[in-house]
């Protein structure tokens, strides 16, 4: 089935928060940010700029009637900057306009003196001065102190990876306006409504209820709009609900770039020993997350990094340590891998360096330490339903692993200016969210006099396809032709209390929910079918909009179905509510059982480096990937090419630099490059595994959205084989992304 929205995607008719008319009244929000990465404000004067005709008022962090705190996980994090601020761009103060014209003639007359102090942007430097947004944490297992011992090779190592800008193609917005009673409704270009409707309401000083938050679809996420709209939206809000008119604040995509947080750079040590046969004996890591200004979500971040250290691997003694640091950086947020990337990069990284001491191929490392059913994970949950060894071995099957390499080593031998390498990356990763509390979702479903279907969940569509898979989660379970059902916003009056949509769990959570909810109402209908030919219940079925009894239609269609029991007074409405079942995980020992399932792949990825220049291309992205039943082949295959491209970016091309004074260099599309159609690979072919998929994934269909990203990692190994092939000398380091510049220097390095 195709993407509902793909024929109004194409057409430019899909609604987003821009496409809202606007109301009589309304004003427009822009934002002041501070010019200094670090100071003390020592004077501010707005009397110049609210001189000025069209300018209806300037918010700052004294207008605020309730707390200036919109911290998500942990209230470090303000409004509008007080008496500090913490880093470029932050913002200071809202001037509301009557246009845009007014708004930035203001901004200029705005007097604003700050005493300057340290900026710290290095993440290691924030550790040695003490500067952690929360306690370090530690994953352990085995004996990793005495586990050296029996290592016949031992490797030190450093590693670097860089952030990544979200470059979503609607930037962050919202438009808030009063509701009547004292309440207020905001659209809101969000993944987590629930979190702007609580975090207003403490703003505000008002209680949740009077606060609607309504979203349609985001054009673009990555884990961008999770908490980082929730800004914006509260600024909206606050300024519709103190001059008691609409308000609308978008960011341009200059501002969106300087203000938001973007993808944790790390910095990285490992220690990694082997024996003879390739066996990992113990892995010890410590890893330095540049947090930015305030915690965000730099804490499940940090959480995450740590399941995901040791990537696809059994590794029997292991150590990793993360430190979660504070620097002068705007707070680095959710961004599609949730911090797993980071911690992958750093094994895989390991095991490369040990590949090439030991003059052998990466991959003889990664197949000897595959997990196997029953091995444990270093946070003690026991590994099952491992498709991993299923992966790999139909990925040689299907492409010839072995083949691609003479191919390559013949190429190579031939000794032009251009160069080819390989790498193999497999995948393991966690569906769930690592907070246990967060795993939950509630529908509801109404059916309509008519027989149509109207379905309100917590999922936000944000190109993903999430509302397509709901869709069809009804349309199977009533047995209904697509057409019949309405997806509705993604509001908080309708569905409360609800989470992000996020952690690739949007479709199983909701989907989930939903399932429950349909259930119900058909065991409803069968139950009114039944009365209407004499039957029991076990008798009657519904297939293709027709009552079946005992295996045969009757001339009972879906519509007179529904109107009989409307007629009935039988309920056509119902909620669905649905808690991820046997996860917990208890953080005092750092042990439990935090993942519903696994998603596992493998990949062989293949680049032709020009040697002269340093320029590259992805030959061939080739991937043996466990999608389970897979719910829509379609949505899910363009999830795959989309995550590998954008994974492939951050290995190479997307370099986000700061100053070492924090300010953004960065900051605009003419000096921060992202993939294009030039940069895709030549080809990216996916094979589906055949295997069933875990009970918890709706209809045992796995998630699909962040597991993608990991396989463009391949593609940073595969580009150091081939510099390898040129400049035999040089001994291979990881600094990731690994630009144009830095190929150059590396195959010239001596």
């Amino acid at each position: 089935m195709n993407n509902l929205d793909a024929s109004n995607h194409t057409t430019g008719r899909s609604l987003y928060l821009d496409d809202i008319p606007v109301l009589k009244n309304t004003r427009y929000g822009f934002i002041l940010g501070s010019p200094s990465p670090h100071g003390t404000i020592v004077h501010l004067d707005l009397s110049a700029a609210l001189s000025l005709p069209g300018i209806s008022r300037i918010f700052t962090w004294k207008d605020i009637p309730g707390k200036n705190d919109i911290g998500g996980i942990i209230p470090d994090e303000t409004l509008f900057a007080q008496d500090t601020v913490h880093y470029q761009s932050q913002p200071v103060a809202l001037i509301v306009a009557t246009d845009e014209p007014a708004a930035r003639k203001a901004m200029k007359l705005i007097k604003i003196e700050i005493s300057e102090l340290e900026a710290i942007t290095d993440p290691r430097l924030a550790r040695e001065k003490g500067q952690l947004l929360i306690p370090s944490r530690t994953f352990r297992m085995g004996e990793i102190s005495t586990a050296w011992e029996s290592c016949d090779y031992i490797f030190e190592g450093r590693v670097e990876s860089g952030a990544q800008e979200h470059l979503y193609l609607e930037t962050q917005g919202a438009y808030a306006y009063p509701a009547g009673n004292g309440c207020m409704k905001i659209h809101s270009s969000t993944q987590g409504p629930s979190l702007i409707q609580k975090v207003t309401a403490r703003v505000l000083d008002i209680p949740m209820n009077r606060v609607e938050v309504d979203v349609a679809r985001l054009g673009g996420a990555f884990g961008g709009k999770e908490d980082q709209a929730t800004g914006v939206a509260v600024m909206a809000a606050l300024a519709s609900y103190l001059l008691d008119c609409p308000v609308k604040v978008t960011l341009n995509r200059g501002d969106d770039m300087r203000m938001t947080g973007k993808r944790h750079p790390y910095s990285s040590d490992f220690r990694i020993g082997l024996t003879k046969d390739y066996r990992i004996k113990a892995f010890r890591a410590v890893l330095y997350q540049n947090g930015g200004a305030a915690a965000d979500l730099s804490p499940a971040i940090m959480e995450r990094t740590l399941f995901h250290s040791t990537n696809a691997y059994f590794i029997p003694n292991t150590e990793v340590t993360v430190h979660s640091c504070r620097t002068n950086l705007p707070p680095n947020t959710a961004f599609r891998g949730f911090g797993a990337p980071q911690g992958i990069f750093v094994i895989e990284a390991a095991i490369a360096m040990a590949a090439a001491e030991m003059k052998i191929p990466a991959r003889f490392i990664q197949e000897a330490n595959f997990m196997k059913e029953n091995d444990e994970f270093q946070y003690g949950q026991r590994a099952k339903d491992v498709n991993l060894g299923k992966c790999y071995a139909a990925l040689d099957r299907d492409f010839r692993i072995e083949k691609i390499e003479k191919e390559i080593s013949s190429f190579n031998s031939q000794k032009t200016i251009f160069r080819k390498g390989m790498a193999v990356m497999p995948v393991c990763f966690g569906i769930s969210f690592t907070n246990t509390s967060m795993n939950h979702a509630r529908a509801l479903v109404h059916i309509y006099q008519d027989g149509s279907i109207g379905i309100s969940t917590g999922a936000v569509e944000m190109g993903q396809g999430v509302n397509t898979k709901l869709a069809q989660v009804a349309a199977r379970v009533f047995s209904v032709g697509i057409g019949k059902i309405k997806i509705e916003t993604t509001n908080t009056s309708r569905v409360a209390n609800t989470s992000p949509t996020a952690a690739s769990s949007g479709a199983d959570l909701n989907g989930n929910a939903l399932l429950i909810a349909c259930n119900r109402l058909l065991e409803r209908l069968r139950s009114v079918a039944a009365s209407m030919n004499n039957c029991s219940i076990e008798e009657i079925a519904i297939h293709d909009e027709t009552v079946h009894k005992n295996g045969s239609p009757t001339d009972i269609t879906w519509e007179q179905l529904v109107r009989a029991a409307f007629l009935d007074r039988v309920s056509l409405s119902e909620n669905g509510h649905y808690a991820t079942p046997r996860i917990f995980f208890d953080k005092t020992k750092e042990k439990g059982n935090p993942f519903s399932y696994h998603v596992y792949g493998s990949a062989v990825i293949t680049v032709v480096l020009d040697c002269l220049r340093g320029t590259y291309k992805t030959d061939r992205v080739l991937i043996v990937h466990d999608f389970g039943n897979s719910i829509n082949p379609a949505i899910d295959m363009g999830q795959m090419e989309g995550g590998v491209m954008q994974g492939i970016g951050w290995m190479t091309m997307e370099e986000v630099l700061f100053s070492k004074e924090g300010k953004m260099l960065t900051d605009s599309l003419s000096t921060y490059k992202v993939p294009d159609i030039y940069s895709a690979p030549e080809v990216v072919e996916c094979h589906p595994l055949e295997a069933e998929g875990p009970e918890p994934a709706i209809f045992k269909s796995k998630a699909v959205g962040e597991p993608p990203f990991m396989y463009g990692i391949g593609v940073y190994f595969a580009l150091q084989n081939a510099i390898k092939s040129f400049n035999p000398a040089w001994k291979p380091d990881f600094d990731a992304p690994l630009t144009p510049e830095k190929i150059l220097m590396r195959l010239y390095a001596r």
